[in-house]
């Protein structure tokens, strides 16, 4: 069978496969052998999944993963949030729509030490919005900025997304972190405009929390200094050379364990929870990671990237219209799969693409993660809307009503990473000087 024979029957095939409801990490994997099988021969396949789970298995860059994503459970589970959110209470509730201005603080204090999406939205659903509730908040409002803050773990370091993007595409990681700290703190920034003017328009939506006096104030910020202390040691680390990305989430891992146990919230039961969670997100992404890398091997005997590039390449278009075709493919694919997984399977396929079109990598992984974002909080794979819903308990439709609004900040901080692409470029080439 010739490759361009293969290549409509293998990607049909595994389209069919996604449908019954395989994991995606095993359907890549099976058609990929399949793939490879149906090119080269059978023994060839046998012989390429052995070389190909061993060699993930065993790649020590791949222990970054664990450690940082142990590092958030850790977090999540010692109650850090929690006191993030009670210092970004009383330094801003006081105004119309605070206590969700808060809840947008506290939550992008707590991204610099957990990179975890489900965690951000399940600790701020349970933490938040009883309070929004306490004072009045309309739930369109409460329920929809804690469903789009979650997506700030995909942006904000240390995000597990921009960890598995370098895996994937061979770039470092820390250049990702930095690239991507401006572009987070800009997302952050136009949330909260997002609530100002929305309140300012119908103030009936935040009523104001009572003023705190400022010593308790000055004497609650200890709760978000020491997980921004944590964060800037990480990332300072990695930016000067001090620790590889592995190390770096061994000192933040460590780092998050000891907070916890000073805070005394961070008990035996707590800490087996955070490792068993660790260890099953990691080994889902692991085994995503290596169900891409053999899908992969039969994509490049097939030479799709490499066609696909010279083809889009060749296009008479400009390429910032191609760059905004494939960031809709990005969701469209996520609208059927899992977006994590979505970005595992395309970007191998796109991102030389990508580069072929004379963009900066670390450029390009910000855009794909900021559509990422849009697709967390669009319908129907929708999951920091389905994780609100399950905690809350509020109706699929009111959570919606409250995310749109706060789409228009995703689509301005595209826009704006578009128009200037150093919001993404400037720290990464002020610490490469």
């Amino acid at each position: 069978m010739t490759e361009l024979v293969s290549l409509p029957i293998i990607l049909i095939a595994l389209l069919l496969l996604f449908l019954t409801g395989i994991e995606l990490a095993y359907g890549m994997a099976i058609m990929g052998i399949i793939g490879f099988s149906l090119l080269a021969s059978l023994g060839g396949a046998e012989n390429m999944l052995a070389k190909d789970l061993l060699g993930t298995f065993s790649s020590y860059g791949f222990t970054v993963v664990p450690l940082f994503v142990l590092m958030g459970q850790v977090a999540f589970n010692a109650g850090v949030a929690e006191d993030i959110y009670d210092a970004a209470h009383k330094m801003i509730g006081y105004v119309s729509g605070g206590l969700a201005l808060a809840t947008v603080v506290a939550a992008t204090a707590f991204k610099t030490v957990c990179g975890s999406t489900t965690a951000t939205v399940a600790t701020f659903s349970s933490v938040a919005i009883p309070q929004m509730d306490k004072y009045g908040y309309d739930r369109k409002l409460s329920t929809g900025v804690t469903a789009v803050l979650g997506t700030l773990g995909i942006l904000m370091p240390p995000s597990v997304v921009l960890i598995i993007f370098g895996l994937i595409t061979e770039q470092p990681i820390g250049p990702l972190f930095l690239a991507s700290l401006f572009p987070a703190l800009l997302l952050s920034f136009l949330f909260a405009c997002v609530i100002i003017g929305w309140c300012r328009i119908n103030p009936s939506l935040g009523p104001r929390s009572e003023r705190y006096p400022l010593k308790e104030i000055l004497f609650s910020l200890k709760g978000i200094l020491a997980p921004l202390v944590i964060f800037f040691i990480v990332l300072a680390g990695l930016m000067y050379g001090f620790f590889t990305p592995t190390e770096a989430g061994s000192v933040g891992a460590l780092s998050v364990i000891l907070l916890g146990l000073l805070k005394g919230q961070l008990t035996a039961e707590r800490f087996k929870k955070s490792v068993i969670e660790s260890l099953r997100t990691s080994c889902m992404v692991i085994m995503l990671i290596a169900g891409s890398v053999i899908l992969g091997r039969w994509l490049s005997i097939t030479n799709t990237p490499q066609i696909m590039s010279d083809w889009i390449g060749q296009l008479p278009i400009h390429r910032s219209l191609i760059i905004v075709l494939i960031c809709l493919v990005y969701l469209l694919g996520g609208s059927f799969i899992d977006d994590l997984a979505f970005l595992i399977l395309a970007t191998p396929v796109f991102f030389p693409t990508i580069l072929k079109l004379g963009y900066d990598p670390k450029w390009a992984c910000v855009v794909l993660c900021l559509t990422i974002m849009i697709g967390s909080v669009i319908p129907p794979v929708a999951i920091c809307v389905f994780i609100v819903k399950n905690i809350t308990k509020v109706p699929m439709s009111t959570i919606y009503k409250g995310v749109y609004p706060f789409l228009i900040s995703l689509v301005l901080c595209v826009l704006l990473v578009f128009l200037f692409p150093q919001i993404v470029l400037f720290l990464p080439a002020y610490f490469a000087k």
